[in-house]
């Protein structure tokens, strides 16, 4: 038994069945003394509805993700070079992108489906969360950290082409006055919104955390409260047999006494014929 193994089996089976799965191979991995492997399968989480979905799509064909995780790699750098018209462009095809992946999914409800494409959109924001839906390993995705690019593709000014009224010399148009100004304005916007992102995404992943820590204790006494009833089961099961070979032994010796007692009479009656 290794980690990547039962990982892979637990995170490609039914979601209904992942805790039972997952604590049976934890016990598994205990038994055969690996308490180290144990623990780690233990910590394993159980993935969202939609982490699941996107977790099977992985499975099934990945390609259609990696595309949206490339999709992600050139939107971050038309945002690094500020390539206004190739960043709107490129947005346009990640929504394109993500509605084409939802609608060739099964039928789902309108919130699992809005979870899957937000859970799609992280997956072109973030590489991390890429690289795990990929690998058909992601267990949820809340509100992932998207950065400036992710935000900003209505912000960036688009080219416009405009020659400027004045020109230097006859043979070459000037070129248009760069505004420093507005360039700036724009970036301390992008940084604002980037770092109330990224608070935002602290404080639910903070929440998250303590969810999934209640969670895992909640799981942990459960399993403790089923081995102790498994427990007790067994020793009830021990103190009936224990009675019903109390019980025979009972009907033995009553035998035994009712047939002595049949002999002594006997003996009183021949004492009393032989008088």
């Amino acid at each position: 038994m290794d980690f990547d193994t039962v990982a892979g089996e637990l995170y490609g089976g039914d979601l209904a069945e992942f805790v039972s799965a997952r604590n049976a191979a934890a016990k598994a991995a205990k038994a055969e003394g690996d308490a180290e492997l144990a623990a780690k399968i233990r910590e394993l989480r159980k993935p969202t509805t939609a982490a699941a979905i996107v977790n099977r799509l992985a499975r099934a064909d990945a390609g259609p993700l990696r595309e949206l995780a490339e999709l992600g790699n050139e939107l971050r750098d038309a945002h690094t070079r500020l390539a206004g018209d190739e960043l709107r462009a490129l947005t346009r095809r990640r929504g394109e992108l993500v509605r084409r992946i939802v609608h060739e999914l099964p039928p789902m409800s309108d919130s699992v489906s809005r979870e899957v494409e937000a859970t799609l959109e992280a997956v072109a924001a973030d590489p991390g969360t890429a690289a795990l839906a990929v690998a058909g390993r992601l267990t949820s995705v809340a509100h992932q950290d998207t950065d400036q690019w992710f935000t900003l593709a209505a912000s960036v000014p688009p080219a416009t082409g405009n020659r400027p009224g004045k020109l230097v010399d006859k043979a070459e148009p000037a070129k248009p006055k760069r505004d420093y100004r507005r360039e700036e304005e724009e970036r301390a916007r992008a940084r604002a919104e980037r770092d109330r992102l990224r608070k935002e995404a602290a404080e639910r992943a903070k929440d998250r955390a303590v969810a999934e820590r209640d969670l895992v204790r909640t799981e942990r006494t459960a399993e403790q409260a089923t081995a102790r009833v498994e427990d007790l089961r067994e020793r009830l099961a021990e103190a009936e047999e224990r009675a019903e070979r109390a019980t025979a032994e009972f009907e033995k010796a009553k035998e035994t006494y009712e047939q002595a007692d049949a002999a002594a009479e006997e003996a009183r009656k021949a004492a009393d014929a032989a008088r």
